[in-house]
């Protein structure tokens, strides 16, 4: 094409058939990317002015086109950027992710009155600035906040990255990509150690230069602040726990002897404070028919194998709606109780203080014994 022709173009951007579409494309292409000639910049604003009139009357496919051809051009009539990018998301994607004319204010206008589709295409920009990630977060969509998370290019702001480390908790998909961001404070990822996967926690551990002791004590008390919660224990046969202990009459004793009389929550109380475990542990540790649980608890206090034999036998009778004694059953705890160690059991006994998985931690103990 020797010069601009503003007919020829709209004759183009009229025909609907798909070779004369392309042939528009090509056409659009090669004259910004200067495949058949440098313009002048006569000619640029020649042709940004036919390309406003164009659009006005253009079918989608058409507009397109022109976003496309558009997106990377720096030099872009910020005012046919702005039009394209509140366009159908069809339009709009491709200014939205990679035009470098929209400024910060052009962008929020988007995320306030256009579609989902639109705060996606912003929030994989390759730079997102503040002002717009807190207007993308604000706007509360959990994957397009996830998208953000991801964008290594996005720059967010300290208050609003300490909001999504809370909500964190709630949305577990915010967790990987925050984890990995080079910008996240350390503080945070010390706080969200408390409530991400296993994985996660060791990727912490792995990239963040903190003390193993100082990570387990925070999910020791997120243990116990949880059991403080929805089960917390009774505080008369806490108490009275408390001054048998405190006495020396020696817990074991009267644990033995509340089973002996039916004083379940005494037990449960006692051997709380023995272990250190909570309520919802304790009553399962007491409640499922293996006794495995039972005897790692056990073993974990040193308690004496015939009074771990009673204790078993005795919490058995205490169930409701109990099955009769399997004496094989018996057997079969009594030897795991012989063979595991109290090293052992005290490692699984700390592990079910941080809240890590209860049946995982009894296979585990079976496969090393």
């Amino acid at each position: 094409m020797s010069e601009i022709d503003g007919k020829y173009l709209m004759d183009l951007a009229r025909d609907k058939s798909a070779d004369r579409r392309q042939l528009l494309a090509e056409t659009i292409s090669d004259l910004f990317n200067g495949k058949k000639r440098v313009l002048t910049d006569r000619e640029r604003a020649l042709m940004f002015d036919i390309l406003r009139k164009m659009l006005h009357n253009a079918e989608m496919a058409v507009r397109r086109i022109v976003s496309e051809q558009l997106a990377d051009v720096p030099d872009a009539p910020p005012d046919l950027v702005k039009m394209l990018a509140n366009d159908e998301i069809e339009v709009a994607y491709f200014v939205l992710r990679d035009s470098p004319v929209l400024k910060e204010q052009d962008l929020i206008e988007v995320i306030r009155h256009r579609t989902l589709e639109h705060q996606l295409a912003i929030a994989v920009r390759e730079s997102v600035p503040e002002k717009v990630s807190d207007e993308l977060v604000e706007a509360g969509d959990e994957s397009v906040i996830t998208a953000l998370l991801k964008n290594s290019g996005a720059k967010i702001s300290l208050a609003t990255m300490e909001y999504l480390v809370e909500e964190s908790k709630r949305v577990d998909a915010f967790q990987e990509p925050m984890l990995r961001r080079e910008d996240l404070e350390p503080e945070f990822a010390k706080r969200m150690y408390m409530w991400v996967s296993a994985a996660l926690r060791k990727y912490i551990v792995e990239n963040f230069d903190f003390d193993q002791t100082v990570l387990d004590n925070l999910l020791e008390k997120a243990a116990h602040d949880q059991a403080a919660g929805g089960d917390a224990p009774n505080t008369k046969t806490d108490a009275l726990a408390a001054e048998v202990d405190n006495e020396g009459l020696g817990l074991t004793k009267m644990m033995i002897r509340a089973l002996k009389d039916g004083e379940v929550f005494l037990f449960e109380a006692m051997f709380r404070r023995l272990t250190g475990l909570h309520t919802t542990l304790i009553k399962r540790i007491l409640f499922e028919p293996g006794g495995e649980g039972l005897a790692v608890a056990c073993k974990a206090s040193e308690i004496s194998t015939g009074d771990f034999s009673t204790i078993f036998s005795l919490s058995r009778m205490s169930r409701p709606a109990v099955d009769p004694i399997d004496h094989e059953g018996i057997q079969r705890v009594l030897e795991f109780y012989d063979r595991l160690s109290p090293a052992a059991a005290r490692d699984v006994v700390n592990r079910w203080r941080r809240d890590i998985d209860y049946q995982k931690a009894i296979r585990e103990v079976e496969l090393d014994n």
